[in-house]
């Protein structure tokens, strides 16, 4: 047919057309074979006994689609009546991104192997320390293998990767220029590794956010605040800011002003004190042997009973507030101690 003869771009429609049906044709068969590598070779890989099959195929899956739909442009492309020159940008393209794609299966296995393998046995040790080293040396190794197929895919690509790094050395000092911030965020890194205030899973404040650290990594940690939401705050901040590690405090310590009306007498005060005492006693689970009591002032409108304890560490603090508060309530309920609000007396003498 003559539609098919004419010539657009140096290519008849039917060379267009040839080209379009085969990178459509792989990207199909690129689905086809992630639709039986989840269906069908993940039901055969559990049957082993090992899990290392299992990582491969998730590990391969998604990068063998972009491989196949790779070699379909590629293929395609050079069913074109294409320049020399640019058939050679073509293949070095192609080259390149080959190079990409194995490097982008390297870096999904070693995830999940860690995943699979090291973390579990990670959490098993008593030590903080292998938590924290786990995430930097895990980013570390990707990000060699990132280097790395990068430096080979250029060499792949006909490049020639030593010059290209002598160029790096003229620009080195204008990077370290511009990477300031980054060389900060390591050194802030370094400091919270060396000095340790605080480990993963500490409570921390840190520049008005309060949280529980999930993640210590070389740039930035992640803490998660008391609503849920995670915050990512760079390692250099830790340097110049003040850190108050809550998790670290031995025991956290909750202040009561317990105010009684005048009416009470001292009969009753003393009641009082005692009941204090008991109770404290009878939560000696939760909270210390050490405690503050003190009826210790004489208000505008109450006699003020003065008493702090000591949450011990571990201990849920909410929790045991409000066990504390309720039974202080029930107890001086039954006992017949009335709590004071304000009140105020007016004296009115009539005008003779």
């Amino acid at each position: 047919m003559e539609v098919f003869e004419k010539i657009y771009y140096g290519n008849t429609v039917l060379q267009w057309s040839t080209a379009l049906g085969i990178i459509i044709a792989t990207i199909l068969i690129g689905r086809l074979v992630l639709w039986l590598s989840k269906n069908m070779v993940r039901k055969v890989a559990s049957k082993t006994t090992t899990q290392l099959d299992d990582l491969l195929i998730e590990s391969t899956e998604r990068p063998l689609v972009f491989i196949i739909s790779l070699f379909g442009i590629w293929w395609a492309l050079n069913h074109l009546a294409l320049t020399e020159q640019v058939r050679v940008w073509i293949s070095n393209g192609y080259d390149f991104l080959i190079t990409i794609a194995f490097a982008w299966i390297l870096t999904r296995f070693f995830d999940l192997l860690v995943k699979e393998y090291i973390e579990p046995k990670v959490r098993e040790t008593e030590t903080d320390l292998d938590d924290q080293l786990l995430p930097i040396l895990r980013k570390g190794v990707k990000a060699t293998i990132w280097v790395l197929a990068i430096v080979v895919g250029l060499d792949n690509a006909g490049y020639d990767v030593g010059a290209l790094l002598a160029g790096l050395g003229i620009g080195g000092l204008a990077f370290a220029m511009a990477a300031k911030d980054t060389i900060s965020n390591l050194f802030g890194g370094f400091t919270i590794f060396t000095d340790k205030p605080f480990t993963i899973n500490d409570r921390i404040i840190v520049a008005g956010v309060e949280g529980w650290v999930r993640e210590i990594g070389v740039r930035s940690t992640r803490i998660q605040k008391l609503d849920g939401r995670n915050v990512v705050i760079p390692n250099a901040k830790f340097s110049d800011s003040v850190i108050e590690n809550v998790s670290a405090e031995p025991s956290r310590m909750i202040k009561l002003n317990l105010g009684l009306t005048y009416s009470t007498s001292a009969e009753q005060i003393e009641k009082a004190l005692g009941l204090l005492r008991e109770i404290a006693k009878e939560h000696s689970d939760k909270i210390e042997e050490k405690t503050k009591l003190s009826f210790n002032g004489f208000g505008d409108f109450h006699l003020n009973i003065y008493f702090a304890y000591y949450i011990k560490r571990g201990a849920d603090i909410l929790e045991t507030q409000t066990a504390m508060n309720l039974e202080i309530y029930k107890r001086f309920n039954s006992a017949g101690l009335e709590f004071a609000f304000p009140t105020q007396t007016i004296y009115h003498k009539p005008v003779e």
